[in-house]
C-alpha cells in the first residue's frame, strides 16, 4: 500500500514536471537576413508609399521573453520622388534625429506559432509611442523565418506636423508595413 502511494505521489510530480520541461525553451539569438520597411502617406490628391530595404535587427530570447531591436535610417526612405524624400526628413526631424527604432517584446512561446503578437516601443521624430499587441504572421522557410505585418503610426503619436499639399494636410495615419526575414545564431 505505501509503496502505490509512493508511486502515485511519484506520478503526480511527473505530471506537473513534464508542462515546465516542455515549455522550457533554449536560449536563441536572431540577427536580420533581409528587411523591407514601407509607410504609406495618404492624401486626397493622390497616395506614396516609401520604401527602406536599409533596416538592421538583432533579437535576444531569453527565460519566456523575445526582446527584437530593429533600426532604420530615416533618409535612406525613397518614395520616388527626391524633392518628397528631403521634405519628409524635414517633416519628422530626420536632421536630428536621423534613426527609427523599433522594441519588440513578445512570449518566446509565439516563436514556433503562425503569429506573433509584440508590444512595440517605436522611438522616431525624437518622440517615443507604444503600440500592445501588434500582430506580426510568421512563416518559417528552411532556417529562416519570415515576419511580416503593419505597425500602425501617425503623425500625431510622434508630434509630426502634417505636409499639406494644397493647403489640405495629409492624413493622420501612416501605416509602416514590415517585411523582414531572420535567422537564428
Amino acid at each position: 500500500m505505501k509503496r502505490r502511494i509512493f508511486l502515485a505521489s511519484l506520478l503526480g510530480s511527473a505530471i506537473f514536471l513534464v508542462p515546465r520541461l516542455a515549455l522550457a525553451q533554449p536560449d536563441s539569438t536572431w540577427l536580420a537576413d533581409e528587411a523591407m520597411l514601407s509607410y504609406h502617406m495618404s492624401h486626397p490628391m493622390h497616395e506614396v508609399d516609401g520604401v527602406s530595404h536599409a533596416a538592421r535587427g538583432k533579437g535576444v530570447c531569453h527565460a519566456g521573453w523575445c526582446d527584437f531591436l530593429i533600426a532604420v535610417p530615416v533618409k535612406t526612405f525613397d518614395s520616388g520622388d527626391t524633392n518628397r524624400d528631403l521634405h519628409m526628413i524635414e517633416a519628422t526631424k530626420g536632421a536630428q534625429f536621423p534613426m527609427i527604432q523599433v522594441r519588440a517584446r513578445f512570449q518566446q512561446a509565439e516563436t514556433a506559432e503562425p503569429w506573433i503578437h509584440a508590444d512595440l516601443e517605436v522611438q522616431f521624430a525624437g518622440q517615443t509611442a507604444h503600440y500592445a499587441k501588434v500582430p506580426f504572421e510568421r512563416t518559417q522557410q528552411g532556417s529562416e523565418v519570415r515576419i511580416t505585418g503593419s505597425i500602425p503610426l501617425t503623425c500625431s503619436d510622434f508630434r509630426i506636423d502634417r505636409p499639406s499639399f494644397l493647403t489640405v494636410p495629409i492624413k493622420n495615419e501612416i501605416p509602416v508595413h514590415v517585411d523582414m526575414t531572420w535567422h537564428a545564431r
